[in-house]
């Protein structure tokens, strides 16, 4: 009987060692991470004093209101895909009210700096033409501007940041488009950007702020026949311009309150000769060879902006 409880006991202990060595040779596997999509959405939202584009007015110098979604595709940590479409409410000559824009290109990434290159369609829908004399079916405008019903036109473009370090970032833009506003003009737009990022122990409690500004120039070509006068019969010479734009931002979560000057060295007679403004008053100052019905506008000077903006992804949200 002895000898029966030794055998057993011998036994017992081989099978917890034989146990103990599977466990070493076989440790229980660790939970597979979770699958990270390389897809996501972004999307956001805007109220504006005033819509500027290129140190111009959009929207009449009047309140503005935008929104946009954007599809993303991370390839890897250091290239995304993208397409999106955003709108933005305006106040054009032609009477167009709304920009709906279409876009979508690529953000690779090296070291440091961060490019963007894409494609850009600028759709301003629900335009009438005012110039009888072109084919309108509208006469002139009252102020005897004449404008097209579509200012629609595409760009190329190429943008790229340099993070210098976590408060410097310098940044460079260049847009091209044969067709500028559906002038028949082509425009090159060309600038240069810098920004500062307060660290957060200059930060105002749990709001951010930065300062930024951008300085650029504006190359625009020669119009089409519709908007030639008896100077420049087969369409006007536009002229070039430059702009610039300073501020300061506060930033709290995804919510940004941007406060902006922005100004351009545009004449008021060329303002008007390449925007059509339809506010534009009559000024003898404002005779020109391009702009020989002598209206002014004020569309391209010093102008103040406050913007209110959202940014998020889905991504953030999971």
């Amino acid at each position: 009987m002895k000898k029966i409880a030794l055998t057993a006991a011998a036994a017992i202990a081989l099978s917890t060692v034989a146990g103990y060595a599977a466990d070493m040779k076989m440790p229980m596997k660790a939970a597979p991470a979770p699958v990270v999509s390389p897809w996501d959405v972004a999307f956001g939202g805007a109220v504006m004093s005033d819509y500027i584009f290129r140190g111009i007015t959009q929207s009449n110098h009047k309140p503005s209101v935008a929104a946009y979604t954007e599809l993303r595709y991370n390839a890897n940590p250091n290239l995304q895909w993208y397409a999106g479409v955003s709108g933005e409410s305006i106040d054009f000559p032609n009477r167009a009210a709304s920009e709906i824009d279409l876009y979508g290109g690529v953000r690779p990434t090296f070291g440091a700096l961060a490019l963007d290159i894409g494609y850009w369609y600028y759709y301003y829908p629900g335009g009438q033409c005012f110039g009888g004399s072109a084919g309108c079916v509208a006469p002139a405008l009252p102020n005897t501007n004449t404008v097209k019903s579509d200012f629609s036109f595409w760009e190329v473009y190429a943008k790229g940041t340099w993070t210098v370090n976590d408060q410097w970032a310098l940044g460079f833009n260049v847009f091209a488009t044969p067709n500028i506003l559906n002038t028949g003009a082509d425009g090159e737009y060309v600038s240069g950007t810098a920004k500062y990022t307060a660290p957060t122990a200059m930060a105002l409690g749990a709001v951010g702020w930065y300062v930024s500004g951008e300085y650029g120039r504006q190359f625009l070509g020669t119009t089409d026949p519709f908007y030639g006068n008896a100077n420049f019969v087969n369409g006007i010479p536009l002229d070039s311009y430059n702009t610039w734009n300073a501020g300061v931002g506060f930033t709290y979560k995804v919510f940004t309150l941007d406060l902006r000057y922005s100004d351009t060295d545009m004449s008021d007679a060329s303002c008007n000769a390449f925007t059509g403004d339809h506010t534009a008053g009559f000024s003898p100052s404002a005779v020109t060879s391009i702009n020989t019905g002598g209206n002014a506008s004020k569309w391209c000077g010093a102008t103040f902006l406050a913007k209110l903006s959202f940014d998020m992804t889905l991504g953030a949200l999971k």
